[in-house]
């Protein structure tokens, strides 16, 4: 088996951590088998809307944090634990399965949730309200820590072991990154979104300003 050097840095992973909205307090983290080697984030301004009928608005003004949504494609492989059947007990058994489960877990509720609320409801003790799920954390770096609500999941499985188990996979994650707007200040996932806006103000600062001259002006005209 592959060692890893005393001096090679240790590799950062991301991955996803789901907390009780209420508590804050950490249920699961899934860091994930591979890094993809790429990441792709669009930003959706929150710009005031237009005036109507000749009322003037100010261009400038924001309505609030611009939307941002993440996609990430990640791999999952279970060749090299196959490698290792005593030690990896579970991949000859399941393959990537546990894996995968514990990430379709993200968009699922528990079948205890779905008994509980079911007998309220016959019971004529509970109004029928969307099921809440844990709030889910998007991780990236320990500067980019995000609340954010599934919005796309995909699973690609490649290639199978004699009992059908997926022994190699990839997975497509779409999310859209939750801010004070859709959870509040007070929430944790608020809290969280306002250390992550925090952190871009930070990195923004040290990048500095180029000079005017840079850009062929003399000063502004």
């Amino acid at each position: 088996m592959a060692t890893t050097s005393p001096i090679s840095p240790r590799l950062v992973k991301g991955g996803i951590v789901t907390m009780d909205p209420d508590t804050a307090a950490v249920q699961s983290v899934i860091a994930l088998q591979y890094n993809p080697d790429s990441l792709s984030r669009t930003l959706q301004i929150q710009a005031v809307q237009g005036g109507q009928d000749g009322v003037r608005v100010d261009a400038l003004r924001l309505r609030g944090p611009a939307i941002e949504t993440i996609k990430v494609e990640a791999e999952l492989d279970a060749t090299d634990q196959l490698e290792f059947p005593t030690q990896f007990p579970n991949a000859v058994q399941y393959g990537l399965q546990p894996q995968l489960a514990q990430l379709e877990m993200l968009v699922n509720p528990t079948v205890e949730t779905l008994n509980a609320d079911n007998a309220m409801a016959n019971a004529g003790t509970l109004e029928i309200i969307p099921l809440e799920q844990p709030l889910t954390l998007f991780v990236w770096s320990s500067n980019r820590v995000v609340p954010v609500r599934l919005t796309d999941f995909s699973i690609t499985e490649e290639a199978f072991d004699t009992s059908l188990n997926p022994i190699r996979a990839k997975v497509s994650l779409g999310m859209r990154v939750l801010n004070v707007d859709d959870l509040g200040f007070d929430h944790p996932g608020g809290h969280i979104f306002m250390t992550y806006l925090s952190n871009k103000e930070q990195l923004a600062a040290k990048a500095g300003s180029a000079a005017l001259t840079v850009l062929g002006l003399g000063g502004i005209p």
